[in-house]
């Protein structure tokens, strides 16, 4: 790929140097880099690809509270909040529903595990209720008969992937950031003087910068590791597809108590299907190969909850990656030994929280105390003899 910086390099020369650098081109690092260019400060925004086109382009987009862990349900409604009112903040489309959402269980095994899932976002402050058959087809219609129980929340939704990088990118521009898409970072070092040097690949000149944001996602432990510091990060390779364009089957985002199961149809008609099925790949492989039982399986899951999809046909099946910590909390805050970096990532249902997570971090860095406590790394951090392959 290219090193050249895809917006900077019009015959402006670069500032000699940014207040953030900002690494890694997702939800966390493109909400980030925004907010901290809102404020004034001068930001450049590193991305080995197109924004949010890599993990954060490559999820079903849904945002959902049933499947986010119960520490993060405060975190996940002022996110929610913020998809909900995006043209007002980000002043951009991103193609976002909110509607209702139902997860399933089809055995008594389901239905305990279901209850005691609610029950704690419930006390966490989400919006969910246990309900039976007749009311989950009296909210969703297109339901089959085969589900003995199901929790529903109101407060669900999801937003096009597709669109969410083309919108923060207008957005980005709009407020001034140095975009280097396409331009992979190949490592960063303090500069000796308090900051940092960021290195592209390719040899071209260096990055200098007073803070250093780490946002790299499934990427996370080897930007850590550019410092020194090891922080193991897991990566989930998550199977999806998208069906051709239907009659309306659905209305609302389906899942099952195991989590096996992410359903939503989009306004045009297509359907997307996933749940957390695993291909082959790592993060340095990425999606290397579909299992194709495994994509049998999920599809089968999807037809038995909303019959109507039974006989459409698939457009594209893909995979695509999602980074989750040890604790399965985020590491989100200042790095330890490391003043003026910071990190932001290994966010369970991070494209849900995302946002928010960054908006957090952002006033964290501007000095400002953020509406919500930090996730700070420290408790993550392994000493070099005691980490091994978290891949």
């Amino acid at each position: 790929m290219s090193a050249t910086p895809s917006v900077a390099s019009a015959g402006t020369p670069l500032p000699a140097s940014f207040d953030a650098v900002v690494v890694g081109g997702g939800i966390h690092g493109c909400a980030a880099a925004l907010f901290l260019s809102r404020a004034n400060m001068r930001i450049a925004l590193v991305e080995r690809g197109g924004l949010c086109r890599e993990a954060s382009g490559t999820n079903a987009g849904t945002l959902t509270m049933q499947m986010t862990r119960a520490a993060l349900i405060p975190y996940a409604l002022e996110a929610h909040r913020m998809w909900a009112s995006a043209a007002d903040w980000l002043g951009h489309d991103l193609g976002v529903t909110v509607c209702d959402g139902l997860s399933l269980a089809f055995t008594e095994e389901e239905a305990a595990m279901l209850e005691a899932r609610a029950a704690r976002r419930r006390a966490a402050g989400a919006p969910i209720e246990i309900v039976g058959l007749a009311a989950a087809q009296r909210i969703e219609p297109g339901l089959s008969a085969h589900p003995i129980l199901a929790s529903h929340c109101r407060v669900d939704g999801y937003a096009s992937a597709n669109l969410t990088g083309l919108a923060f990118r207008r957005a980005l521009l709009e407020a001034g950031a140095r975009l280097f898409e396409h331009t992979p970072a190949a490592g960063a070092e303090p500069d000796g003087s308090g900051g940092y040097l960021v290195r592209v690949a390719g040899g071209g000149p260096p990055l200098r910068t007073r803070r250093l944001v780490l946002c790299g996602g499934a990427w996370l432990e080897e930007m850590a590791g550019w410092l020194g510091v090891r922080l193991p990060v897991r990566v989930l390779v998550n199977q999806l597809a998208v069906t051709e364009r239907l009659a309306p089957a659905m209305r609302t985002v389906i899942g099952v108590a195991s989590g096996l199961l992410s359903l939503k149809q989009f306004g045009n008609g297509t359907a997307v299907i996933g749940g957390g099925w695993q291909a082959a790949g790592d993060r340095d492989r990425g999606g290397a190969a579909l299992v194709p039982a495994r994509l049998v399986g999920n599809l089968r899951l999807a037809c038995h909850a909303i019959p109507a999809l039974r006989g459409a046909r698939l457009v594209r099946t893909w995979a695509g990656l999602e980074a989750e910590t040890r604790d399965a909390l985020p590491a989100v805050g200042p790095l330890p030994g490391h003043p003026g970096a910071f990190v932001c990532g290994g966010v369970h249902s991070g494209f849900t929280s995302g946002p928010w997570m960054a908006r957090l971090l952002a006033d964290r860095i501007l000095g400002r105390e953020p509406a919500m406590p930090l996730f700070p790394p420290d408790r993550l951090i392994e000493a070099p003899e005691t980490c091994g392959d978290a891949r």
